[in-house]
């Protein structure tokens, strides 16, 4: 976690920017949910708790700018909301997800099997890939039954 942090400070001295109370509790909620793939709105309720004062708009523009300093990435599940993880420090590609089409569940798969797949294309199309985001909808254990 600590990583983290410098790793924000450097990224937000690099564009001038400082690492406030806000952003701190901001990216603190991020870390303590992480895998709960948070959207805005409950960022900002689990914020808010904590930090009263803040308001709705200071955790959007917060995040937009942890997603444009690659501290964050922002994910869809096709459910309405734009949820939120930590990047990968390492820049490895992002994890997969399986989506519950029935109760919603997101489960993170760390197997990146498509390594292959990707030189093939690149080899191919003369395209070169920097990431890709790969996501299984159906059903989970529970709602198979």
């Amino acid at each position: 976690m600590d990583t983290l942090i410098e790793r924000l400070k450097s990224k937000l001295t690099e564009k001038g920017y400082k690492l406030t109370t806000q952003r701190r509790i901001i990216l603190d909620v991020i870390l303590e949910n992480q895998g709960n793939h948070l959207s805005s709105e409950e960022i900002y309720d689990k914020v808010k708790s904590k930090y009263p004062e803040i308001g709705l708009a200071t955790v959007y523009r917060t995040l937009q700018l942890l997603e444009e300093l690659g501290i964050v990435y922002k994910v869809n599940f096709n459910d309405g909301y734009n949820r939120y993880e930590v990047s990968s420090s390492t820049g490895d590609h992002r994890h997969h997800h399986l989506v519950c089409l029935k109760c919603g569940k997101v489960i993170e798969v760390k197997l990146d099997l498509l390594e292959n797949l990707e030189n093939r294309i690149e080899k191919e199309s003369k395209f070169k890939i920097v990431d890709h985001n790969v996501k299984f909808f159906g059903y989970c254990e529970e709602c198979s039954k």
